[in-house]
């Protein structure tokens, strides 16, 4: 009888370290099983800015980190556009308006995201939220026409709608949160 409860016993423990020893390998890229057809758009415009922006896209703000945990890095914004819609009022998800890196233990910088923005000036009078591929973008208050005496933001800009989408580095928040305590600004270094 107790060789038949050690037999009925080893299925069940070979299953479990089975499962562990699978839960400890990286997923796909770094925890990049996330398939959301956004998630996918992003990471076929932006393979080719690993670890470089293209030229039109130029540092702001230094690496961004969180008050309390996590970090966005450093955001290289693209001079060439700002925020145009679509015919159907979303942003293109393929011309993200940011690039965001983090910054590497070698000096250089690596891609981890990008982020959609537009100012809420810029969308007419009464407009709902503005969206990427589907998903609403957040709203992040400031002075604007509307609401000249608005309180600054911590960005230091107007009134502003934004959406990060995490296609580089995985994040255990989500792909389309703004914080992600897997990025860290220790090692920033001042972008040439």
């Amino acid at each position: 009888m107790q060789k038949l409860s050690h037999l009925t016993i080893l299925p069940a423990a070979l299953l479990a370290l089975t499962s562990f020893a699978l839960a400890q390998q990286p997923n796909q890229q770094q925890g990049l099983g996330d398939q959301d057809p956004l998630v996918q758009a992003v990471r076929n415009a932006t393979a080719q800015y690993q670890s470089a922006p293209p030229k039109t896209y130029t540092p702001a703000l230094g690496c961004v980190s969180g008050s309390d945990h996590g970090a966005m890095g450093v955001h290289y914004v693209n001079g060439e556009f700002n925020g145009e819609t679509l015919s159907n009022g979303q942003l293109d998800p393929t011309r993200p308006q940011a690039l965001i890196y983090e910054p590497q233990p070698n000096g250089g910088m690596k891609l981890v995201a990008v982020e959609f923005i537009i100012f809420a000036s810029a969308l007419p009078a009464g407009a709902p939220p503005p969206e990427v591929d589907g998903h609403l973008m957040l709203y992040i208050d400031g002075p604007s026409t509307a609401r000249p005496d608005a309180s600054p933001n911590r960005y230091g800009l107007p009134g502003f709608y934004e959406l990060h989408v995490w296609a580089w580095r995985a994040n255990p928040q989500g792909s389309f949160v703004d914080w992600n305590d897997h990025v860290s600004c220790a090692l920033e270094t001042l972008p040439q």
